[in-house]
């Protein structure tokens, strides 16, 4: 019905219009076509004045109502080390084209009604002129010529990669319909490898877990950085074109399927300076809700945020982040809460891919980087214990001190812990301990006791090895006699095969 309604009204202005031309065709011939063309020639002339001069007060009037939202000026000054540049070369560009279309559009409505048709004037033909011809070509050649170069020197600086052996750190996005997925690394500073062939439900960016380096890498759901700290971004797409946009830091890059590209910014402004710079116009501290006054003004409310800025499909909308510039020590913080996506999804978790192989290559393995994070873990345990004088004969278990199935062979990455445990004697010299060893109650008792004893005595061993006195360690196996979990299952026994130690004493 719409549209039946929607095309009836066009019938009816083409029927208007038909009209009005043949009552202007009558009136000239009453009035002659010598004066109508005339009236004619005056009214075009004036109304290309008036036009004229309403489209440059427009031009004028809406830049200056969009000038802060989408032309970046008033506090929206940029908030990354290279964005006074861009800004920079924006602004000349801005002036030099603004100066020529301000000339040329005033010329163009002016000449419109200047030599408007008139009875008796002659039009003069000029087929050639050297002189005007230079002046039109060089003066725009000479202007075009400083631009380019200016642009080209602030490209080659904003574009510029990373050297060799400089301070930075790296993060990745990867676009998708519709969404960004983002990866940081881990504790080693350093992104794992990818293979989009190895990408499944549980890897949406196709890792390559034989890559220790990917170990540790972690997704956050927004971007976190700290502030006046080179950032390198490596920008991805899985399936169409997407953009990664950063407005307030000046960083637009596109992602493109099967084409690695990169940006690399350092913020200079943290989200709360960036407030505050908010807070000090007038337009910002309006409620952020017109419909509730009592609502946060806008400042308040703001946050930097990353798009898409490509037309990536129907929830385009949607792959929009927050994005946080916060100090070092509020970054460490941050980082320190977030968790290995390969060790909390992926390892030792039995997962199968669709053609029914292990994801994981290091199933039933300890990690050098595991292990490493679990003796700082236990560093911070000791020292809280040896602090609290309430604590008597506390017991910590040692998670990543294992040893060879079967045997009592220390496996390599039980050396983090043990060294963590070496320092600590070191540091308190009255401090003494028991090594225990646990098994669980699979296979023969005696040779769960037995074995037990040979682990707790392959922990003392080792520890003697580090220069602690033989005086300060007792090592004692228990075999299967003191289970932490009762239950006959897989999980149960996994929980009661272990090494522990008491505190003694202080």
């Amino acid at each position: 019905m719409t549209a039946l309604i929607v095309l009836l009204c066009v019938v009816m202005l083409a029927i208007v219009a038909v009209q009005i031309g043949k009552v202007s065709e009558l009136s000239a011939r009453i009035r002659g076509e010598k004066e109508a063309q005339k009236e004619t020639n005056e009214w075009n002339a004036r109304g290309m004045v008036v036009f004229g001069v309403c489209f440059l007060i427009f031009c004028v009037t809406s830049a200056s109502f969009y000038m802060q939202d989408m032309l970046w000026y008033g506090p929206h000054t940029s908030a990354s080390k290279h964005g006074g540049l861009i800004d920079h070369t924006f602004n000349v560009t801005l002036v030099a084209t603004g100066i020529v279309f301000f000339i040329t559009q005033i010329l163009l409505f002016w000449y419109g009604y200047k030599f408007r048709g008139r009875e008796g004037r002659k039009v003069l033909y000029i087929p050639h002129d050297n002189k005007l011809e230079m002046i039109w070509t060089a003066i725009p050649a000479v202007v075009m010529t400083f631009l380019v170069i200016g642009g080209l020197d602030t490209w080659n600086e904003v574009m510029a990669d990373v050297s060799e052996g400089e301070d930075y750190m790296e993060i990745e996005a990867n676009g998708m319909q519709w969404a960004w997925n983002l990866r940081y690394p881990g504790s080693d500073g350093a992104l794992g490898t990818k293979d989009y062939h190895k990408i499944t439900a549980n890897n949406p960016l196709g890792q390559d877990w034989t890559d220790t380096k990917g170990a540790d890498d972690f997704y956050p759901d927004e971007i976190v950085l700290p502030v006046n700290k080179k950032v390198r971004v490596r920008i991805t797409a899985r399936d169409v074109l997407h953009n990664f946009y950063l407005p307030h830091f000046r960083v637009k890059m596109d992602a493109i399927p099967g084409l690695p590209t990169y940006f690399v910014f350092t913020p200079t402004i943290t989200t709360e300076e960036y407030r505050m710079r908010l807070k000090s116009a007038p337009e910002w501290n309006e409620p952020h809700d017109p419909k509730d006054p009592e609502s946060k003004t806008r400042w308040e409310k703001f946050d930097y945020e990353l798009a898409c800025a490509e037309l990536c499909g129907k929830g385009h909308y949607s792959m929009r982040k927050v994005v946080k510039i916060v100090s070092q020590a509020e970054y460490d913080k941050w980082v320190a809460k977030q968790k290995s996506h390969y060790l909390t999804q992926i390892h030792n978790k039995g997962l199968k891919t669709p053609e029914g192989k292990d994801e994981d290559p290091n199933e039933g393995k300890v990690l050098d980087f595991e292990a490493m994070a679990g003796a700082a873990a236990l560093k911070s345990d000791i020292e809280k214990i040896l602090k609290d004088s309430a604590a008597t004969n506390p017991t910590l278990k040692l998670d990543y001190v294992t040893f060879e199935t079967g045997s009592a062979n220390l496996a390599a990455s039980s050396k983090y812990q043990l060294d963590v445990l070496a320092e600590e004697f070191a540091a308190h010299p009255t401090l003494s301990v028991e090594v225990s060893g646990h098994t669980d109650n699979v296979g023969d008792v005696v040779a769960n006791q037995s074995l037990s004893s040979q682990r707790a005595a392959a922990v003392k061993a080792y520890l003697l090895a580090k220069g602690v006195a033989d005086a300060r360690m007792r090592a004692t196996g228990y075999g299967s006699t003191k289970p932490l979990d009762p239950a006959d299952t897989a999980e149960a026994r996994a929980k009661n095969r272990r090494t522990e130690f008491t505190i003694l004493q202080k």
